[in-house]
């Protein structure tokens, strides 16, 4: 008995002595949690480290490369890899029937392709993240017309649907980053739609009217940041998607365009060489592989992290 008062008089000493600045782990910002419980999912950071592996190396291209991407050099046309037969050592991954080294051509798509999904994704954002935000704010016509807008355009086979923009405002990369991002404003839309009617519902909504904000006011500084954990999901899986979607506008000769270094394009040129140069059009595809792995990886580990249904 005197044992057990002893113990629960120190716990309780214990307790009472801690400082008074000390800080409950149960106080700690979710961010923390949120930022733990992505670090301990092996998927996602295997996807954040390819991408930046993959950011690394376009920003530093000139530096861990030895060749103009666009120089021709005719005397050395489809050299091989420098470990088959017949390959140099100055051509890591050989070269393509114009002789340009592909190991600098790979790495100085990879700025392209970056580039390329910063763009179209930022547009998808942007528009879509507003007029989601608008629709489930205001409901009723609003919500309407932008809705059945968004179901229009998912109507259409997306890569067809861009196929259809670029070839109206012409082939090129930039075209190309606008299609891509018009094709992809549904998904954020609908995404941010639905957490700003999840959100309208809640206590500090009815506080933020209360006080007398407007509704511009409640909607950008109140609700829209509380939307946030699906958006990011949304454009990490987004920049795989148009990375590959860029991929095949070029392939067809809608996007990049020669001589460009992009990896669609790169393809396209190198497909009737598949059988006596196989080098020319398979790095650049195992490069958009990997590519869009990286993001759909760093996605699915940013959703686990993020969404409070799949907590510990």
């Amino acid at each position: 008995m005197g044992e057990s008062a002893s113990v629960k008089e120190g716990s309780g000493g214990l307790a009472a002595r801690r400082s008074p600045g000390a800080k409950n782990p149960e106080d700690r910002h979710p961010f923390f949690d949120q930022l733990e419980k992505f670090r301990r999912n092996k998927t996602g950071v295997a996807g954040l480290i390819i991408i930046a592996l993959f950011t690394l190396a376009a920003v530093l291209a000139p530096a861990i490369t030895t060749h103009d991407p666009n120089e021709n050099a005719l005397y050395d046309q489809l050299k091989p890899p420098v470990w088959v037969a017949g390959g140099a050592a100055k051509n890591l991954l050989g070269t393509d029937d114009m002789g340009r080294d592909l190991w600098t051509r790979i790495i100085y798509g990879a700025r392209v392709s970056l580039t390329l999904g910063v763009v179209s994704v930022g547009i998808a954002f942007l528009v879509g993240s507003f007029l989601g935000a608008v629709a489930g704010f205001y409901k009723g016509w609003p919500d309407n017309l932008i809705m059945r807008i968004m179901d229009i355009i998912l109507a259409f086979p997306h890569i067809l649907l861009a196929i259809v923009i670029v070839a109206y405002l012409g082939p090129g990369l930039r075209n190309a980053m606008v299609a891509i991002g018009i094709i992809n404003i549904p998904r954020f839309a609908r995404i941010v739609r639905a957490s700003v009617m999840e959100e309208y519902e809640k206590d500090y909504v009815t506080a933020a009217r209360a006080v007398g904000a407007g509704n511009r006011r409640i909607i950008f500084n109140a609700i829209f940041p509380n939307c946030l954990a699906p958006i990011i999901v949304q454009a990490s899986l987004g920049f795989g998607a148009a990375i590959l979607d860029a991929a095949g506008l070029s392939f067809l000769g809608l996007g990049a365009q020669p001589p460009l270094s992009e990896w669609g394009a790169m393809i396209a040129q190198g497909r009737q060489l598949i059988l006596r140069a196989w080098w020319v059009m398979t790095f650049p595809g195992i490069a958009i592989l990997f590519a869009v792995l990286g993001f759909n990886l760093l996605g699915d580990g940013l959703r686990d992290a993020l969404d409070p249904r799949l907590r510990d």
